[in-house]
């Protein structure tokens, strides 16, 4: 760490998918010394277009970007106050964002929903990472892709996801193309906040990486994009490609308009942008080969460096750099772990668990966890597939469905909580095994998020995964690693390694696996492999042909 800078602060701000927080942190020892959240005022919308109320398809997933800026506004300067520092002790500032979350826009960088004359039409909006709806165009690229024998297909685990920029992108050339034409720029959301914030628009070596197809310094040939569709030949250079800035480097400085936001100095560091997943591994010291962070949300993030380059069935992407300089960080993940577990208490749970929470001053979640936790490995009869948001990693599909197998009249839903539970750890290792069969080894599992509280989910983890579990010694993760990139940004230490050392936290090995639990978790896994793959690999389609049929019900 630089002298000038030993006494100085930075902030990390984390856009989730419901809200953004800013965390400040002092340079010299990542101590984090105020923070504050902003909600988004529209949230996700998933139903109706704000100002039209035209209802929304299946599997849409949008958002306004007008919320993104009132998180500058407000949480950054309630943050800088929280933590009682003088502003002008602010050297830097870093974010990261949900991905794949994307913006189409005008030139100079205004996004379409915000020009009155497209501001009624779905797709000009923000497509929010969970916007599913591309699904049957990712499948016409990765068929096209397989048939060609595209080099970069295998670096994506074989599929490419239909949260991706390419999918989404095709998805608004075939569904509305006079709008597809107007969009100067198809730009990450992790791009555009920076953008606004020091007036320069750089593409993140991450995201260009992981969600844009970019490998070894080029994208898909116009060659492939116009096999896909004709009009989609100059996709790459007339609405994606733009300068790559590395992971720490500086962005820019903050203009006038964004310290007017902020209350923070016009012209500190703004960092390149990165991705909320990438971004925790640094805070939770794991960069090294071996170490995977698992970031446990509404979804889960897998992320890991590696020492060698492998081909993954299913991974998300590997990319040179795309965690830490210096080796290949590597990516899977779980479209829906919290959302799935919130679904279930906001649909199925009675008034009674409702009103008996409420008596003990707690939360229906915490209610369900102490019931669910006094049982059994396997008491409750039941097995799940962990799909209710699609399936991320290793099957890559998002026309795939939740499932629950041996409910009876005797089921409780604290039963069925614990069963959907055990199945995203199934989920997290059917990832950890690939990887493992794939010559990518799994040494350490760290947990970061905000499922990281619940010690049931966590015993739960390391039982099924029969691996330690590292817990991140911070509740704002993400944030935090923003901020070890802010000190990056603005000099402070020469690299993210470096950084991460003196600015990250993590508790090892806080969780053992119990051998006899394990042992009960093994033969609950067989049968979730036995769903997994008749369900997911070919031997019944049956919830591809369920989605074409509600998607026709919903079109009458």
């Amino acid at each position: 760490m630089s002298d000038n800078t030993r006494d100085a602060v930075v902030v990390g701000i984390d856009f989730g998918t419901l809200s953004g927080r800013a965390v400040v942190v002092r340079v010299a020892d990542g101590t984090e010394l105020g923070s504050a959240v902003h909600e988004f005022s529209h949230g996700v919308v998933d139903h109706e277009l704000p100002g039209t109320g035209e209802r929304l398809p299946p599997d849409w997933a949008l958002q306004v970007p007008s919320d993104y800026i009132d998180v500058l506004k407000n949480a950054v300067p309630r943050a800088v106050a929280a933590a009682g520092v003088d502003p002008d002790d602010v050297i830097g500032v870093a974010t990261d964002f949900t991905a794949c979350t994307m913006v189409p826009t005008l030139a100079d960088g205004t996004p379409l929903c915000d020009v009155p004359e497209y501001a009624g039409r779905k797709h000009a909006y923000v497509k929010l990472w969970k916007h599913h709806a591309a699904q049957p165009h990712a499948d016409r690229i990765n068929a096209l892709a397989a048939e060609r024998a595209e080099p970069w297909l295998p670096r994506y685990g074989g599929l490419i996801s239909s949260e991706w920029e390419f999918a989404k992108g095709l998805q608004i050339l075939e569904e509305d193309p006079e709008l597809y034409a107007a969009m100067d720029r198809w730009v990450e959301a992790a791009d555009w906040i920076v953008w606004r914030l020091c007036g320069s628009y750089v593409r993140n070596a991450c995201t260009a990486g992981y969600k844009g197809i970019r490998q070894d310094g080029a994208y898909p040939s116009r060659d492939y994009l116009a096999a896909l569709n004709p009009g989609f030949a100059d996709f790459v250079t007339d609405k994606l490609e733009q300068p790559i800035g590395q992971l720490g480097d500086r962005a820019g400085g903050l203009t006038a308009q964004a310290a007017a936001w902020t209350g923070l100095p016009e012209g500190i560091a703004v960092a390149v942008g990165n991705v909320d997943a990438h971004v925790t591994a640094p805070a939770a010291q794991a960069v090294e080969p071996g170490q995977m962070v698992a970031i446990m949300g509404t979804s889960t993030c897998h992320v890991m460096n590696g020492d060698v380059l492998r081909e993954v069935p299913g991974m998300c992407g590997v990319v040179d750099g795309g965690i830490v300089a210096g080796t290949w960080g590597y990516e899977a993940g779980q479209s829906g772990v919290g959302d799935i577990f919130g679904w279930f208490v906001d649909s199925s749970v009675p008034p009674s668990y409702t009103e008996e929470a409420a008596r003990r001053g707690i939360s229906v979640h915490a209610y369900l966890t102490e019931l669910a936790a006094a049982q059994e490995v396997g008491e409750h009869g039941l097995i799940a597939l962990d799909w209710h948001s699609g399936n991320r990693s290793v099957l890559v599909d998002h026309e795939l469905s939740g499932v629950i197998v041996g409910q009876t009249l005797a089921t409780k839903p604290e039963d069925t909580y614990r069963a959907l539970l055990e199945a995203t750890a199934f989920g997290t290792r059917t990832i950890i095994e690939t990887f493992n069969t794939s010559g990518v080894e799994v040494t350490e599992l760290i947990i970061a998020g905000g499922l990281l509280k619940n010690p049931l989910i966590m015993q739960i983890y390391a039982d099924v995964t029969g691996l330690p579990l590292s817990i991140i010694g911070s509740d704002q993760g993400p944030a935090l690693g923003s901020a070890v990139h802010a000190a990056v940004a603005a000099g402070a230490y020469p690299d993210v390694r470096a950084a991460a050392a003196a600015m990250g936290n993590v508790e090892r090995a806080v969780y053992q696996p119990d051998p006899d639990r394990a042992k009960a978790y093994d033969a609950l896994y067989a049968e979730y492999v036995t769903l997994h793959d008749y369900f997911g690999r070919g031997g019944n389609d049956v919830m591809r042909r369920l989605r074409a049929i509600k998607r026709t019900a919903v079109s009458r």
